[in-house]
């Protein structure tokens, strides 16, 4: 069952790049954003890096180790933004 900051980071990615026949529930927390997994590419994380930024002020380096990190999944990316949040 995804946390309500997973469904709102689901919700984040659905809309902003546009993944019209995607769901929600489409969207395993565990999976990989990028390649495999849900399949988003470089520009999709640019685009959900603004998103971020604009939704929750987070700023990643998009080219640095830590932004890989936090877009691995969508369980680490929720995990980067309950982290800010309690900062």
């Amino acid at each position: 069952m995804a946390s309500p900051l997973e469904h709102e980071l689901k919700q984040l990615i659905i809309e902003t790049l546009e993944l019209e026949d995607t769901t929600p529930e489409d969207i395993d927390p565990d999976e990989p954003l990028f390649v495999e997994g849900l399949g988003l590419d470089s520009i999709d994380a640019l685009e959900l890096g603004l998103a971020l930024q604009k939704t929750y002020g987070i700023q990643l380096e998009a080219e640095s180790e830590e932004a890989r990190r936090h877009f691995a999944s969508l369980r680490s990316l929720a995990a980067l933004v309950e982290a800010r949040r309690n900062a």
